[in-house]
């Protein structure tokens, strides 16, 4: 019998590829005999570099005998950069492309999209014949967005030009109205729904109408060997505080706010006559030459803020892409705040991370992280902090940096890792 996982951005290094890997290992402990497929459109790696990432990446080892990979050439029909226009309706029909071949390479008993690509379900469903599972990290549309639309909002995915159009506005309303019918009735094939957080399930369960079929399950977190590491943090090669972000550089994750927010509270610090050296370190994957973009922005960015890039000794940011296991646990085991800033992120694997690890978490004050994660233990002691824009996460800084004393910053962090090992 054989699995396959629709995951055309295997070797990202993201949250969802921990999911797959993991996905991928819990079904080789529980059902050795089973054959796992990943279809893949990662054309310029190996297996043996995949499975490689996964060990590096996530501490995650898989048995390559169990596994195979199908390497899809079509992979640019789901690109975003392919569809500047209607980029969900693109992307969706982009994927019936990549699907059909991926269906052709090889068909499978039980087909499980990992990735978000709902349009696949019909097909592996209706021409495969195959069992159907999904994994929803992130629904491709939501009654969120519609909302931003309906109330003329400007924002990621409803641009300003658009948000200023009574007609521009109505048409791209009813074009999501639209959208969000075919992507209900392409989820109904579904036999099992698992969502990542409570955000999600409330959205699925509301375009997908399938609440006895979807489960909340939370994404894998590596919180045992975190909690092992000491709340006292671990001795830096640099004087002062760290200040660690943790997030693929894609638009979404809004590193652009970090660096604002760390400029400003840098001012405040100055301003109040306090001289705590707090240094921010910006660490995750780097996907392609979209995301190298990003970082060269954010770098510019840098310069126009007045923040010294490392480069010698005395430094206010750094900048680490695709840092290998090993080094971003040494780096959790560091920080004394960890942030996060992504806007109705679904869940926030780094949250938890930086929860576990013994950090002072600062997280967006939406979806995952406010409903799921940074919540006050029943007993009423908190978690970490909540912020929603450039000021409030200056202020936020200043209290877990400059304002806690040793005792209330450990008594935090010791919530914190009360309140996700065992949950996550």
């Amino acid at each position: 019998e054989t699995v396959a996982f629709f995951h055309p951005y295997a070797h990202a290094g993201g949250g969802g590829e921990r999911v797959l890997w993991c996905s991928i290992r819990s079904v080789q402990q529980r059902y050795p005999e089973v054959i796992c497929v990943v279809y893949t459109g990662d054309m310029d790696v190996t297996p043996s570099e995949l499975l490689l990432q996964a060990k590096k990446r996530f501490g995650v080892d898989i048995d390559s005998k169990g596994v195979r990979f199908v390497f899809l050439s079509c992979r640019r029909w789901v690109d975003a950069s392919s569809w500047p226009r209607f980029t969900l309706i693109g992307q969706s029909l982009g994927s019936l492309v990549l699907g059909w071949e991926a269906l052709c390479q090889f068909r499978p008993e039980i087909f499980i999209d990992s990735m978000g690509y709902a349009f696949t379900l019909p097909l592996f469903s209706l021409l495969g014949g195959c069992r159907i599972g999904c994994y929803v990290h992130y629904p491709t549309i939501s009654t969120d967005m519609l909302e931003q639309v309906r109330d003329r909002r400007s924002g990621l995915c409803n641009d300003a030009k658009v948000a200023g159009s009574w007609l521009l506005s109505s048409a791209k309303l009813l074009y999501y109205r639209l959208f969000a019918m075919l992507y209900g009735l392409a989820g109904s094939f579904a036999e099992v729904v698992l969502v990542n957080s409570s955000w999600t399930r409330n959205h699925i369960v509301a375009l997908w109408k399938m609440p006895e079929r979807t489960v909340t399950t939370y994404p894998p977190c590596d919180t045992a060997a975190l909690a092992e590491l000491p709340l006292e943090r671990a001795q830096k090669d640099f004087p002062g505080k760290l200040v660690l972000s943790l997030a693929q550089f894609r638009p979404e994750k809004n590193h652009a706010l970090q660096l604002r927010s760390f400029s400003r509270y840098l001012q405040m610090q100055a301003a109040a006559g306090e001289n705590d050296r707090a240094r921010l370190i910006l660490a995750g994957g780097c996907r392609d030459a979209g995301d190298r973009a990003r970082v060269e922005a954010l770098q510019q960015l840098c310069k126009e803020l007045g923040l010294r890039e490392q480069g010698g000794s005395d430094w206010d940011v750094s900048f680490r892409t695709n840092v290998p296991f090993e080094e971003m646990q040494n780096l959790l085991a560091q920080a004394d705040v960890g942030l996060h800033t992504m806007r109705d992120e679904h869940f926030g694997i780094s949250v938890v991370e930086f929860m576990a690890a013994g950090a002072v978490v600062i997280a967006h004050n939406s979806a995952g992280p406010a409903m799921d994660i940074v919540t006050p233990l029943p007993d009423g002691r908190r978690t970490g902090l909540l912020a929603n824009d450039d000021e409030d996460y200056a202020k936020k800084l200043m209290e877990a940096l400059n304002e806690m004393g040793p005792k209330q910053r450990l008594d935090t962090a010791e919530a914190a890792r009360e309140a996700v090992r065992h949950r996550f």
